[in-house]
């Protein structure tokens, strides 16, 4: 069975993680930090960035913990992160993309997406983009895309893909996962074409105990008792459900397309998984990779 010490020494590397600040973030930051990594925390909120800095850099790890304010829910402020970013690190040597919003009423982002389609899947897709570059410097580098088990029940509305018709938010979060998917499947052929230094990976943690799940189901009374009653003595700890991103982060058998989650769907050590059927249609990974890529264009041209 997989466990933390069987992961490489990572001294010398960098890493990009968004979201770091708590949840799944926190716990795989604090895990690269022990392994001697330089770990770059990207945080939407610097005041709450800092708490967790320092509470991290309280433990003593070996690694070195830098930290940048990003919001996925505004394209200016990952142009802006990203620019800093380029100027400030002379290599990065792996990105994961692990901030999420899940379930909310409708929202909608700075620049009026669908706010988990806007940050799970546009702004990482934006901030990958505008990283390629750097992230190919280093030979072995990579992309790590977290998803989630809901992608195999996930759909792309391609006539209502922001919830402006009919909004539904399971259905919304489904679809932003699903997207995960297909988005790193896709930029995986592109690496192999133009960026021969990188891979795309996925991972996905399962159900865990994250201020994210408690978030989204505390917002309705039945589902928040169900999930407190039912599910939740099934679920694993955020440490656990982090496990699976660390895996496809740092283990030196991590090949490009493959996608990591745990072994019984819900709870268990990292493995080698599938990834949803519909993410496999090649035609409909090009579609959607082409409407994002309009839709950030169209965003940035107006600004």
């Amino acid at each position: 069975m997989w466990n933390e010490n069987l992961i490489p020494d990572q001294t010398g590397k960098v890493f990009l993680i968004t979201g770091a600040n708590s949840g799944l973030g926190f716990e795989t930051t604090k895990t690269l930090l022990n392994k001697g990594a330089t770990v770059i925390m990207a945080c939407k909120s610097k005041r709450r960035g800092e708490v967790a800095k320092q509470d991290l850099l309280s433990k003593k790890k070996s690694g070195i913990l830098d930290l940048i304010e990003l919001d996925l829910a505004d394209i200016k402020s990952i142009n802006k992160a990203s620019n800093l970013i380029l100027s400030e690190y002379k290599t990065l040597n792996v990105l994961i993309n692990n901030a999420g919003v899940m379930a909310p009423p409708r929202t909608l982002s700075k620049q009026g997406l669908e706010i988990q389609f806007a940050v799970n899947h546009i702004g990482h897709m934006l901030l990958t983009n505008n990283l390629l570059k750097l992230i190919n410097k280093s030979s072995g580098s990579r992309i790590v895309t977290v998803t989630s088990a809901i992608q195999y029940l996930g759909e792309i509305n391609w006539n209502d893909l922001q919830g402006s018709i009919k909004y539904d938010k399971w259905f919304a979060y489904a679809q932003s996962k699903l997207a995960n998917v297909m988005f790193a499947l896709k930029l995986g052929k592109i690496l192999n074409k133009s960026y021969p230094n990188i891979i795309s990976v996925l991972a996905h943690p399962g159900i865990a105990k994250t201020n994210l799940q408690r978030n989204a189901v505390t917002r309705n009374k039945f589902i928040e008792s169900l999930s407190n009653n039912l599910i939740s003595p099934l679920m694993q700890s955020a440490q656990m459900g982090a496990s699976s991103q660390i895996y496809a982060s740092t283990m030196d058998n991590v090949k490009n397309y493959e996608q990591y989650g745990p072994k019984y769907q819900i709870a268990g050590s990292p493995r080698l998984c599938n990834v949803a059927k519909k993410a496999l249609n090649t035609e409909d990974c090009e579609k959607l990779w082409s409407i994002s890529i309009d839709l950030i264009n169209n965003i940035e041209n107006k600004n």
